[in-house]
């Protein structure tokens, strides 16, 4: 059973990757919403900051919900699916995530992520160049294939293979992948679009789920390892949200069965 439910005081235990004046930067969580959503209960990355941060509260831009609801979006410039971990930056001043803001509105700041996906990957390394819309049967989900419906927004996700193998007579693959967009679940759909999904995605890998041992597993196995931006004092920066464990114990279950 996949378990993605976290309690607040994991919120507690939030990991600092770096700080200043101006931004702090996080190992965000699997299992954690960015910011609330009005439909969801639990705690969030945003309830965490302001009771760190309280002079932060309103930085950023006004959002609502589709009720009309005003969400608390204080810090956030840019966001992680609940069930991705990994480096997150927050700003703590509005001048801080102007900045910011540009940084990845200009495609400046480069991400690179890391996931486990389901089968073979029979190239060494390729780029995924596929526009991605609504899909018109689950308004959860996004698709990158034929029928997606509404806006058509460019998505490019660059990938490598860097390792694969079987376990308990599964095949799998390890890869790091570079989205040069920030379509909303990019990364997930691209995948699933070349029939690879992420192990352990709820949302678009199910039909796989169910069938599959999933690497050993109980989480969705995407994770956003390292984040290069230029922070406003002008300084370029690389930050790197350690593996997880699990993540470290996978790609070895790999290799021992090469």
């Amino acid at each position: 059973m996949f378990g993605f439910g976290k309690q607040k005081e994991a919120l507690l235990d939030i990991e600092i990757l770096f700080e200043n004046d101006d931004v702090v930067v996080i190992n965000k969580p699997e299992g954690v919403m960015v910011h609330p959503d009005g439909h969801h209960e639990g705690a969030t990355v945003v309830d965490w900051f302001l009771e760190k941060y309280p002079d932060a509260k309103g930085v950023g831009e006004p959002q609502k919900n589709n009720k009309g609801e005003e969400l608390e979006r204080s810090g956030v410039v840019h966001r992680l699916d609940t069930d991705t971990s990994g480096v997150l930056i927050l700003a703590k001043t509005q001048e801080a995530f102007e900045h910011l803001k540009s940084q990845f509105h200009d495609r400046q700041a480069k991400k690179e992520y890391r996931a486990f996906v389901y089968g073979p990957v029979r190239e060494k390394w390729g780029t995924i160049n596929k526009a991605i819309g609504r899909s018109p049967k689950d308004f959860r989900k996004r698709l990158a294939t034929q029928g997606a419906k509404g806006t058509l927004r460019d998505a490019v996700t660059d990938w490598e293979c860097i390792g694969q193998g079987r376990f308990e007579d599964q095949d799998f693959s390890y890869m790091k992948l570079k989205p040069k967009t920030g379509r909303t679940h990019q990364i997930r759909v691209h995948l699933r679009a070349i029939e690879r999904p992420v192990v352990g995605d709820t949302l678009y890998a199910e039909h796989m789920m169910e069938q599959s041992n999933n690497l050993g597993l109980d989480r969705m196995a995407l994770h956003a390892h390292t984040l290069e931006i230029m922070l406003p004092d002008g300084e370029m920066q690389r930050f790197i949200a350690p593996l997880p464990a699990c993540f470290e114990e996978a790609a070895e279950r790999l290799a021992e069965e090469i």
